[in-house]
């Protein structure tokens, strides 16, 4: 019997939920300057388990996904979420729909992420933010393509150079360790970049994996033009 790609990936099993997903979504808003209970609406793609868009909604703000996957909807029941297939097909969303547009561990999952963004920048307002995060190739390539459904990699240079033409505005793109002791912690974030190097790249100790691998955080922001100033 064929299995869910969230099945194998991504099942609770595997992967319990934890505290981490309400610490990183609290690192997002602060990095990019969101606004929580604003009443803003916010779309997540690929939105897997639901557990970053929950957290959002519980902030206050309005929530949407989509997922190519239908388990979504059977782990999610409480989330507004589509099944669609959002490679290289149109969103089924009217133009400037969406405030901010949020991804964690989708762009990389794309045969086209040049039509996604341009989809992105459609259906986000003016002044709206898109937020994408994404393995760093740099740090990750030794394991990217441990998940067979990984196709697209990008650097810090490359994910700021394919928004910027893509049409968006303050593109920032900077990477960080999945450790939140370390965001606010400097020497201990050098700490783990000075061990990086000599550690496995296959270790199963999360510390030590952690430190190795980095995110890709990326933030922009669709320009307002002058007839809608």
């Amino acid at each position: 019997m064929k299995k869910e790609y969230l099945d194998i990936i991504y099942s609770r099993k595997s992967r319990p939920l934890t505290n981490y997903p309400e610490k990183l979504v609290d690192y997002i808003i602060k990095k990019a300057s969101l606004i929580p209970e604003s009443n803003q609406t916010i779309f997540e793609p690929g939105v897997g388990l639901g557990d970053h868009l929950r957290i959002f909604k519980d902030k206050g703000y309005n929530v949407r996904g989509a997922d190519i996957s239908f388990k979504t909807k059977e782990f999610s029941t409480d989330l507004d979420i589509d099944v669609m297939d959002s490679d290289g097909n149109s969103f089924p969303y009217k133009d400037e729909t969406f405030d901010v547009i949020y991804s964690k561990s989708f762009i990389e999952h794309l045969d086209d992420p040049e039509f996604y963004l341009n989809e992105a920048f459609r259906i986000l307002k003016p002044g709206g933010k898109i937020i994408t995060l994404t393995p760093d190739w740099v740090a990750n390539h030794k394991k990217f393509y441990d998940d067979y459904t990984h196709k697209s990699p990008f650097s810090k240079v490359s994910l700021k150079n394919i928004k910027l033409a893509c049409g968006f505005n303050d593109v920032n793109s900077f990477t960080f360790r999945q450790i939140p002791n370390t965001w606010n912690n400097p020497i201990l974030d050098k700490f783990c970049a000075c061990i990086s190097p000599f550690i496995p790249y296959n270790t199963n100790i999360k510390f030590l994996r952690w430190s190795r691998e980095l995110m890709l955080m990326s933030y922009a922001t669709k320009p307002i033009t002058d007839n809608e100033k």
